[in-house]
This record gives C-alpha cells, structure tokens and sequence, in this order.
C-alpha cells in the first residue's frame, strides 16, 4: 500500500496520553452541555416528557457504530479512522468520500461552537451587552479558535490537561443543575409548571412515530463526536485497544449523562416552557438556569461556555488528522502530511483546518446568523453518512471472520449493519426533511430546497469535484484496492 514517509518521518507521538485521557477528549467532542441545551428544547417539543426515551433511542445507533469503530481500530491503527478503514474494505472512491465528510463537519462547526463558548463565557461574566455585540463576539470566536488551535499543534499532552480541566467544569456545573432542579421538583419549589418523573418518560415509542423519527435526528447530533478518542490512536497508549473502548465508554458516560439532566429539565421546566422556548435554541438552558438557580445561574452559563470551548478544540482533532491520514496516502496534496518536528502533531493540516474553519463562520455569518445555524443543520447528512460507512465497512473488513463465532457474528457484523440501517434510514429522511424550506432557520428557498439541504449537497458535489481532480492529478492512491482483516490482527495483535 503506497505510503509516503518523508513528510511524517518523526510521525506523531506515540503513547502521549493514556485511556482516560482519550475517554475525556472524546467526552468533550460531543460538547455534553452545548448539546443538549441547543436540543432538549426542541426534542421537548416533539415528544413532550418522552424527551428521555428518545434520547436512549439515539444511544442505540451510537454504541452499534462505536462497536464497529472499535473493531476496526483493533485491526488498523490508523489516525485516519473512517477514511483508512473504509479504503481497506470497500476502495478508494469510498474511503476518500468518508474521510471528506470527517474533515467538513469539523470546518462546519468550529465557529459555532467558538461563538457559543464566547457567548456564554460573556454572559456568564455578566457582559450581556458584549455577548449580544456581533462584531466583539465574532472577534473574540475567531481568537478562541486561534488559541485552541495553537494548543493542539502544541502537543496532545496539552490538550488533554486542558480538557481534562475542563471535563470536570462541565460535569460539576451539570451535576449542581440537575440536583437543584430535581430538589426543587420534589420539594414543590419549582417556579414553572413542574411535573414529578416516571419510568414511562424512558419509552419513546410513546412520543410517536414522527416524533420518533424528527428526535433520532436531533439525538444523532447531541452523540455525534465520541470517535475522536479513536482519531487519536496513533497518539494513545495500548492503541490496538485503548481508542475504541473510550469511543465505546464515551457513548455510555454519554448517555448517562443527557437522561440525567433531560430528567431534570422537563421535570422542573414541564413541557409548556420548554416548548414555548423551542426556537430559542442552546439559550432556552440560559433561561431555566435563572428560573432554577436565581443569581447561581452563571453556573450553567460558564456550563456551556466550557462545552464549546472545549469541543472547540476538540473537533479540530480528527479533521486535521484525517486529513494527515489522507495526505500520507497521496488522497490529499502532500503538504497536508507534515508533522512537526518539535511537537510530532499535524501542524499543516490543523492550522489548514481551522484557517478553513474560520473563513467558513466569517461568510456564513455575513449572510444571517440563521445561515450559520443552517449549516450546522447540514451536519446531520454528513454525520449519518460517515457514520454509517463505517458500519458497512466493519462488516465488509471482517466478512471472513464473522462466522468464527457468536460473537463476531453479532457484535462486528449484524451489529454495525443494524447501526448503519438505522442511520441511513435517518439520512433519507433528514434529506425530505430538509428540503422544505420552512423546516430551515432561515425559512428562505434556495433552488427550490432548504438551504440546510443544499448546503450538504453543496458540500458533497465540492468532494465529489476535487476527488475527481485529485484523481487525475495524483493517481497513486486509487491504485489500492479492497481487502479483508488480517486473521492475525483479528486475534489481538497489533500491527
């Protein structure tokens, strides 16, 4: 396979950070607060108190595809995840499509969440005139993405104190806002129309089949981010093994963690609240924070503020190592490749990634701030598909292997099929959903579709055009063909 050695020839720092250390980077790239104050108003106003089933609905399509993520990474260590595996087991054509997704959802949410972090931080600090002055949020988003950026060509040692910090700032502010909030339910001090848990709020076949449908969309970006524990997996000690249980631990801790405080928004808020609040996105969590802890309510904000922050640095992480990826497998122009001598990390493309990153959030914002909310809505089609295409992949890879056991057979076969029927059964229907132009933020037509819609479609046309250039330009990497999983590796050994 062809492999290009001069412009990596440090490689990137092996063994730079240890299981917990992977576990909370791939915590923090999900941004927990962030995601579900931007979601658990508007699941709230599709399912009502259901809003917790639906949330361990979403979990099911997660952990089937961490299965997958770790099963793969057991077989190929490569930083490149998605993009390797997927050339490994179905071509180049599919894998370099993969690994073009992965490097778009994070140029398409970077801004955003940097603007949030600011957002909130300001808020949280009392300046809610600064917060609301675009020029100065927008300014300092930029300045945090530069920041965070630095960190990560910097070293992963770094990084990972750093989120390691921030992980516990974010779990304490949720932990003090869940327990007021059920005390206060429980203790009938609840200044909205409260309503005592129950067991029935975990079924989500109770909210409705097209709640059902519109939640597993929303629940898919709440999750979507945990396999960046596993882009790190040249980086991670025990690496044939290490990445993906943290992918896979990740999920669970996740889970855990959005049932717990969507109990206790929508026992303390009731369902008229947060429905009435719906549009108001990641700041209806701003408005309960007052409602529940009066004058305390910076806890939440600095909550938030700590979610993006951290993720914004975070989500920086796999884009510019699959880009590294593709770059030592001539898929990407050779410069992409690069890692720093001093730090052995991927300076070029992490720097190429959020310079990217930055102009997208800029433009985007020229148009309207509903613009910017569009793309992100776009998210869901590019996380669906890659995730999904990792599924397929893990089955494809093992094919040989999956009657070996009961095992196999379920946990990396009919597994990972599951999770990615389910997520493409999820992608057509985002793609009817999005095509209305009322279901957008911005409620304007663009050819006729949503602008969220030809967004993505605008994204995948773009990779489709440079992989084709690509493909005449440097013809190395098509070369490679599909295989299947060395039996060897298949018992645990370690490439």
């Amino acid at each position: 396979m062809a492999q290009v050695e001069e412009e990596s020839q440090d490689g990137l720092k092996a063994g730079a950070i240890g299981f917990v250390d992977a576990l909370v980077i791939g915590l923090n790239s999900t941004s927990p607060a962030y995601s579900i104050a931007a979601v658990i108003g508007a699941l709230v106003a599709l399912a009502g108190v259901h809003a917790p089933g639906i949330i361990i609905a979403s979990f099911v399509p997660m952990l089937l595809i961490a299965s997958a993520f770790f099963y793969l990474n057991r077989v190929d260590q490569d930083c490149g995840t998605t993009f390797s595996w997927v050339t490994r087991a179905m071509g180049p054509w599919a894998g370099w499509l993969g690994g073009w997704a992965i490097t778009m959802t994070g140029i398409l949410v970077v801004g955003s969440l940097a603007d949030v972090g600011v957002s909130f931080g300001l808020r949280g600090f009392g300046l809610d005139d600064l917060a609301d002055n675009a020029v100065v949020r927008q300014s300092l988003a930029v300045v945090l993405i530069l920041v965070m950026t630095a960190i990560c060509v910097a070293g992963t040692e770094g990084s990972a104190k750093l989120q390691n910090v921030l992980i516990l700032l974010q779990v304490l502010f949720l932990l003090v806002f869940a327990v007021v909030a059920i005390y206060r339910v429980y203790t009938d001090d609840s200044s909205l129309d409260s309503v005592k848990p129950a067991w029935d709020w975990l079924n989500p076949f109770a909210a409705g089949g097209t709640a059902l449908t519109a939640g597993l969309l929303l629940g898919v970006f709440m999750y979507w981010g945990w396999e960046s524990a596993v882009n790190l997996t040249e980086e991670v000690e025990d690496s044939a093994s290490a990445p993906g249980r943290a992918g896979i631990w990740s999920t669970i801790l996740l889970l855990v963690t959005y049932v717990s405080v969507g109990f206790a928004v929508v026992a303390y808020a009731g369902t008229t609240f947060l429905t009435d609040n719906a549009d108001e996105e990641e700041f209806v969590f701003a408005l309960l924070a007052t409602e529940v802890l009066g004058s305390w309510d910076w806890i939440v904000f600095f909550a938030v503020a700590t979610s993006a922050i951290a993720s914004t640095q975070t989500t920086i992480l796999p884009a510019s190592r699959t880009a590294l990826s593709m770059a030592r497998r001539r898929a990407l122009p050779h410069a992409f490749g690069h890692v720093s001598h001093r730090f052995r990390t991927p300076d070029v493309s992490t720097w190429a990634v959020a310079g990217i990153a930055i102009a997208w959030y800029l433009i985007v914002n020229q148009i309207s701030e509903n613009a910017l909310f569009d793309s992100l809505s776009a998210l869901a089609l590019l996380i669906a598909f890659y995730y999904a295409l990792t599924g397929i992949a893990c089955a494809v890879y093992y094919r040989k292997h999956l009657t070996e056991s009961v095992k196999n057979f379920i946990l990396i076969g009919v597994g990972p099929l599951i999770g990615s029927a389910l997520l493409i059964w999820l992608l057509v229907e985002a793609i009817i959903d999005l095509s209305d132009p009322e279901n957008s933020y911005s409620g304007v037509s663009w050819f006729g579709l949503g602008p969220p819609l030809v967004i993505g479609i605008g994204i995948a046309l773009t990779g489709v055009l440079v992989m084709v250039y690509w493909r005449f330009t440097a013809p190395a990497f098509w070369d490679e063909r599909p295989g299947v999983a060395d039996p060897a590796l298949v018992n645990g050994k370690q490439r």
